[in-house]
């Protein structure tokens, strides 16, 4: 779809469109292009063209359905439940899994605010793996290169709506998986501050709901709808008297101390990628009239231990459910490799882990307390082979020990809400992103400045051909 969320629902709640004409324009762009890009592995046509028909019956008697009114979106196939759809989580294992009896907190609130839910996108197999390929649903293609991963694990949710068959796309957000995929799609892709939004269903403790849209307004917007206290997830934050939609264009950011680094000290990056974010941070800074001070932050490198931490914990879950040891071969080979590589680590190496992300935390909050903003990559290279595997080596150095995610971990592991923005085009025609993470709880800021980079440095809502 070629119009932003925003421009949809106010069209259709003036009576410039129908709820059902914007299904359909969608459900066409789904036909067009979801067999060659693999974003959506499950279209309810059924049931979001009865619930766009109730949109506008109401508006038709004079009602209003709320600020996402028609507004056709997707959800990711991992934690968030839809009535009435199954929950698959991009595995084989859950291939049989029933109908959802009623929506998870966030897609309820969606749902009551207007948005039509079109269906399931494509996860990587319980979110373990950087690139969005699975036994159970095949590979998902960045619109951009075809050959390319719209990365993982929100890959399903980047691509849809790169590709224009919906303009906002629900995902989740562990490690990076929201930010990398906006950076590798030429999206907007926010990790709020943790308890922001509600979660449900294994988020653990870093992850949190995040959205994919073309523009800062479209996430402004779907923030306002979806925060707030959820008594069902004690982590919830309480309700703030603030509405983004209005705060990305008033908030006053003049002189935040923001502090730049190409590497945190410790990343592989591809020469290209620092060079285009650093310009996009320094045209940032002078615009909005930042203070950019000299720190040379580096900090502890935590992607290992926070890999291993996680694997520990979900094969003590699969060992449960029987699936381990005997069916790793069911999984796909992402996930297959993540358990293999981090799953069983000795108990002395566990603590060290937990010790290491301990001090990654400290050294979080000691920059905070400083400086206000941290200016990074969003990944440390561009979109790779869209099969996987995940890249070893950027630029000549090791990647081993980072992949190329090294900077979304400090949002994840510290809370701090963090936002990928476009940066800017490869000489090869990919998306680079820039990572805007903030001080804890504070939201407002992180979309003001995304507000900012979308205003000096303008996108194209999708690529060529979409």
């Amino acid at each position: 779809m070629k119009s932003s969320l925003v421009d949809i629902a106010d069209a259709i709640r003036s009576g410039q469109c129908s709820a059902q004409t914007a299904l359909e324009t969608s459900l066409d762009e789904i036909a067009r292009h979801n067999a060659v890009v693999n974003a959506f592995v499950l279209v309810d046509e059924e049931g979001a063209r009865q619930a766009a028909n109730a949109i506008d019956t109401e508006i038709g008697k004079g009602g209003d359905p709320g600020p996402l009114t028609g507004v056709p979106i997707g959800v990711k196939d991992l934690r968030e439940d839809c009535y009435d759809l199954p929950r698959r989580n991009g595995s084989l294992f859950d291939k049989a899994a029933e109908p959802a009896t009623c929506d998870s907190p966030l897609i309820a609130r969606l749902r009551s605010a207007g948005a039509v839910i079109v269906g399931k996108t494509a996860t990587a197999e319980y979110g373990l793996d950087g690139v969005t390929h699975t036994l159970a649903h095949g590979t998902t293609r960045n619109p951009w290169n075809l050959q390319k991963t719209p990365s993982g694990s929100s890959g399903g949710s980047s691509a849809a709506v790169s590709a224009g068959m919906v303009p906002m796309a629900v995902g989740s957000d562990g490690f990076g998986s929201v930010r990398c995929p906006a950076s590798f799609t030429g999206l907007i892709g926010l990790k709020p501050s943790l308890g922001r939004l509600p979660r449900v269903n294994g988020f653990g403790d870093t992850g949190t709901p995040g959205f994919l849209t073309t523009t800062v307004g479209d996430t402004a917007r779907c923030m306002d709808i979806g925060s707030g206290p959820e008594d069902r997830d004690r982590m919830t934050l309480p309700a703030l008297d603030i509405r983004y939609e209005d705060l990305i264009e008033t908030l006053d950011v003049s002189g935040l101390r923001v502090v730049w680094s190409t590497d945190l000290g410790y990343a592989p990056v591809e020469v290209e990628v620092a060079e285009v974010c650093e310009r996009a941070a320094r045209q940032l800074v002078e615009s909005a009239g930042l203070t950019l001070v000299s720190d040379q932050f580096s900090c502890t490198n935590a992607y290992v231990a926070w890999n291993a931490l996680a694997a520990v914990g979900l094969r003590k879950d699969f060992e449960a459910r029987g699936l381990l040891p005997d069916k790793l071969h069911a999984l796909s080979p992402g996930p297959a490799s993540f358990i293999e590589k981090y799953a069983y680590r000795d108990n002395a190496r566990l603590n060290e882990y937990q010790q290491t992300v301990k001090q990654l935390e400290r050294e979080v909050a000691d920059l905070f307390a400083r400086t206000d903003v941290l200016i990074t990559p969003t990944a440390g290279c561009v979109a790779y082979a869209a099969e996987g595997p995940l890249p070893e080596t950027i630029a000549g150095k090791d990647a081993s020990q980072t992949n190329g995610e090294p900077f979304t971990g400090i949002g994840s592991i510290a809370w701090n809400p963090s936002v990928s923005v476009p940066a800017g085009m490869s000489r090869d025609g990919l998306p680079i992103g820039l990572l805007i993470t903030v001080k804890r709880h504070r939201d407002d800021i992180a979309l003001r400045l995304a507000r900012l980079c979308e205003q000096v440095n303008p996108w194209p809502l999708h690529p060529n051909g979409y």
